[in-house]
This record gives structure tokens, sequence and C-alpha cells, in this order.
């Protein structure tokens, strides 16, 4: 697990809750306002694969770009984006809602995905997110994950053929978040330590 940076080509879960576990989400329209800035800072520099935003936290699963897809500028900073990213939200958040200090709890949580077994894994449980902090009995019709960019045709920032290719296919892909049989089979119990 690289707690410093991020390396080219390397897979991550990146995660974050709000300080001292207040509401990152106010209303409806920051969770979109997330995504636009995501969209701005991340995607220069990543495949985004997944994503859950919840009131007080975030969850995004994304592959670091090989180094000759980056710019210049970037090859050596990739982490910049990040820190750009998260302080521009906090910052128009703060002003919107005047408050001061820390949105987000200091550092940004990072974990590296070595194999493409825990992608699936992380994938599976960042859509079931919502199910388990009690947001919606339903987490296939949760607003504020990937889940339904899987679901539908339309143009998506998420990298949707690599995630079903990886998958094997919608189908498969609906059946691996079918949250009952990834209960029994223990998968949430495996990564759960990983959440707040």
């Amino acid at each position: 697990m690289e707690k410093d940076i991020f390396e080219s080509g390397q897979y991550y879960h990146i995660y974050n809750r709000g300080n001292n576990k207040e509401n990152v989400f106010v209303e409806e329209r920051n969770y979109r306002f997330f995504l636009e800035k995501m969209k701005k800072y991340l995607l220069p520099i990543a495949d985004v694969y997944a994503y859950c935003l919840l009131k007080n936290h975030f969850h995004i699963v994304l592959r670091i770009k090989d180094k000759m897809e980056l710019s210049d500028n970037l090859k050596e900073k990739v982490h910049l984006p990040f820190s750009n990213f998260f302080n521009s939200y906090a910052k128009s958040i703060n002003k919107a809602y005047n408050r001061t200090g820390s949105l987000f709890q200091e550092h940004l949580q990072r974990n590296r995905i070595e194999n493409e077994e825990y992608l699936k894994q992380l994938i599976v449980y960042v859509h079931l997110n919502p199910v388990k902090h009690n947001f919606t009995k339903s987490f296939d019709t949760y607003l504020h994950s990937s889940y339904r960019s899987f679901m539908s045709d339309k143009e998506t920032s998420i990298d949707r053929d690599f995630i079903l290719e990886l998958f094997g296919g919608l189908e498969n892909f609906k059946f691996y978040h079918d949250e009952k049989r990834l209960v029994y089979e223990g998968v949430i119990d495996i990564i759960d330590k990983i959440d707040y």
C-alpha cells in the first residue's frame, strides 16, 4: 500500500470523509458539483472505474494512466490534481455555506489494488456502500453512485467497457452485485475493514 504517492499504471481505491464526520454533501447540487470537479481534475490523469458519494464520505476506484498518456507537466506530479480537486471542492463548500476550516479529514486515504479479483470486489463494495450505511434499501436505485452508469447506454466518464469486460459482461456484473450472495460469501466482511 502506497501512502505517499500515486504510481502510473496502478489501480487505487481512494476515500475520505468529512472532518469530525460532518457532511461533505449538504444538498443535491453538491453531488453534481463534486462529479464535475472529479471530471475536470482526475480524468486527465486517471481512468475512473466506480464511485459512490454518501453524505459524509466518498469512495472512488480508479487507475492512474500510464506515463506516456500523461502530459509532461503531470508525469512526476500525479498527486497534484488530487490536491487541486479536493481543495477546490472544499473552498467552494466553505464559501457557499459560510463555513471555515477543513472540510475533509486531513489526509486522503488510498489503497493500492494489487489484482483484478480485488478490483472487482472493491467495485461491488463501493456500489453496495449506500445499503451498508442505510442510505437506501436498494443500491441499484441510489442516485449518487456509478452503478446506474453501467446499466445505461448513455455517454459516461466511467470506463464502462473495461469494467464490464473484467466482470465478463453486464449479466455477470449484475450477478456480482446481488447483495445477498455477497454477504453470504463474506466478501463484504473481507473488505469491510477499509471502510469507516
